[in-house]
């Protein structure tokens, strides 16, 4: 995929497309995305697993023209993207409209313990998720914020490479209002891992982006002397298991609580299995 994108990208330039490439990229494992539990606002700090999601997408990405670099707030995602950005020596902007929705009374919580607390209101946000959190953010106020950082890019940058690392919930809506899709549909429309990056060109005089990768993982499993544009996703199996260890043995099945790990999500406070530093700020 990289391959590709790096011969696209010439393309571009000698054809004078005047595309913007957005490259959405979840940041890496969490305890709370490990252990499926809704992270909001939260700090969270990246496992070790979770930074290695950053150094394998900076070895697979970093020959790609980047002209920019933008994060949420969050250290699991300013992290995330720091091997990339050292490795070009390019800043990190970091932009608190890409923070993770706010999922209120459910913050830090499993699903199962979200629908002990309240059945109700959990089975009416299965039914439909924009109803949100209790005492959450919406995910219609999450949508438009996010949405705003993308106009903001587009008006700055009428071509070329942008990263813009962010959190499950949020590139879920993010995705949703590009491609002109129901937010209700936003927890069904697409599975988004911890480390995953989806790729959107913006131009061709289309007023909806092209879609180039959809949660695309294969940048975590490298082969060597292989690439991935001529070859099918063969010997996954192979991978470390703590890299791909996102639901944990012994979660509830999908389709029970629809164990997805939501959990791209931190905003709260409160040790969870250690995933937040007492010392972190926000």
């Amino acid at each position: 995929m990289a391959r590709a994108l790096k011969q696209s990208a010439r393309q571009a330039v000698v054809g004078g497309w005047g595309v913007l490439r957005l490259f959405l990229l979840r940041h890496g494992e969490t305890e709370f995305s490990r252990n499926d539990r809704f992270c909001g606002d939260i700090d969270a700090a990246l496992t070790l697993a979770g930074a290695r999601m950053g150094r394998l997408f900076a070895d697979a990405y970093a020959a790609l023209p980047w002209r920019a670099i933008i994060t949420s707030t969050r250290r699991r995602a300013v992290a995330t993207a720091q091997p990339l950005a050292e490795r070009l020596a390019l800043p990190i902007a970091q932009d608190r409209r890409l923070d993770e929705m706010y999922f209120g009374d459910w913050q830090g919580l499993t699903k199962r313990e979200a629908a002990a607390r309240d059945p109700e209101h959990y089975t009416r946000w299965r039914a439909d998720p924009t109803i949100g959190a209790p005492s959450g953010e919406s995910p219609f106020d999450a949508s438009v914020r996010a949405a705003s950082v993308i106009d903001d890019l587009r008006g700055r940058y009428d071509s070329g490479d942008v990263l813009v690392v962010s959190h499950k919930t949020v590139l879920r809506l993010l995705l949703c209002h590009l491609v002109n899709i129901d937010l209700r549909l936003y927890r069904e429309c697409v599975d988004w891992p911890t480390g995953a990056v989806t790729v959107l060109e913006l131009g061709h005089g289309s007023a909806i982006p092209r879609a180039l990768c959809l949660a695309d993982e294969r940048h975590l499993f490298p082969q060597p002397a292989r690439h991935f544009v001529s070859e099918q996703d063969a010997g996954w199996g192979e991978l470390e298991i703590d890299v791909v260890d996102d639901q944990p043995a012994g979660a509830d099945s999908a389709l029970d609580f629809e164990i997805t790990a939501d959990d791209g999500v931190d905003p709260m406070t409160g040790a969870v299995g250690g995933a937040v530093d007492p010392g972190g700020g926000p």
